[in-house]
C-alpha cells in the first residue's frame, strides 16, 4: 500500500506544481486559437481522483508482478514528469496553457524538440500511464490514461492546425523533421 499512497503523493505535487507555474506565467491570448481543448485537457484531468480512488480498493488489481509493476509504476511517472518539465523549460515563455500565437512567436526547435513536437504531453502521457500502473491496476490504467491520451491528441491537432497556419511552409518543414511523440516511429 506504499506505493499507491507515494504515487498519490507524486500526482498531488505534480498538480500543484502544474497549477503554480499556470498561475505565474498567465498570459491573455490576442486571437482563439485553442478550440476549447484546454477544457478537453481539464475533462480529461478529472477523471484522475477516480482512476486513484479505484486503485486503493481490489476491483481491477493486476495480482501477476504486482510487486514489479508499482515500482515501475513510479518509475515511469517520474520520467515522465521530468520529460514534460524539460519540455516546459525548453519552450519558456512559449509554453501556455491555452493554444496561442505570440506576436514575436517562433518555433522552437532545439533540446526534445528537435526530435519530437510535443514532448511535454508525451511526459505527461508517460507520468499518468506510470500513476496507473503504481496502482497495479488495469481500471485505473485505463481510467487515468484513456482520457489524458484522448485529450492530448485532440490539443496535438488543435496545435499543430494553429502552428501551420501561423508559420505556414515553416512549420511544414518543421513537421518532415520531426516525429509528433515516439522519435521515429510517430
Amino acid at each position: 500500500m506504499t506505493i499507491p499512497i507515494l504515487a498519490t503523493v507524486i500526482r498531488a505535487l505534480w498538480l500543484i506544481a502544474e497549477r503554480a507555474h499556470a498561475l505565474r506565467y498567465k498570459v491573455k491570448p490576442v486571437q482563439n486559437w485553442d478550440k476549447s481543448s484546454l477544457t478537453v485537457w481539464m475533462v480529461a484531468d478529472a477523471t484522475i481522483p477516480l482512476g486513484v480512488v479505484i486503485g486503493f480498493t481490489e476491483v481491477g488489481h493486476i495480482d501477476i508482478g504486482r510487486n514489479l509493476l508499482a515500482p515501475c509504476g513510479i518509475a515511469l511517472m517520474l520520467s515522465g514528469i521530468c520529460l514534460r518539465w524539460l519540455a516546459i523549460y525548453t519552450l519558456g515563455r512559449f509554453f501556455t496553457r491555452k493554444v496561442m500565437i505570440f506576436e514575436d512567436h517562433r518555433i522552437v526547435q532545439s533540446g526534445l524538440y528537435k526530435y519530437l513536437r510535443h514532448p511535454s504531453y508525451l511526459g505527461f502521457l508517460i507520468g499518468d500511464f506510470g500513476l496507473g500502473l503504481a496502482f497495479s491496476n488495469w481500471l485505473s490504467i485505463l481510467i487515468i490514461f484513456a482520457p489524458t491520451l484522448a485529450a492530448a491528441f485532440y490539443r496535438m491537432h488543435v496545435e499543430e492546425k494553429a502552428l501551420a497556419q501561423a508559420f505556414g511552409n515553416e512549420y511544414l518543414d518543421y513537421v518532415k523533421k520531426t516525429n509528433r511523440l515516439i522519435p521515429k516511429v510517430y
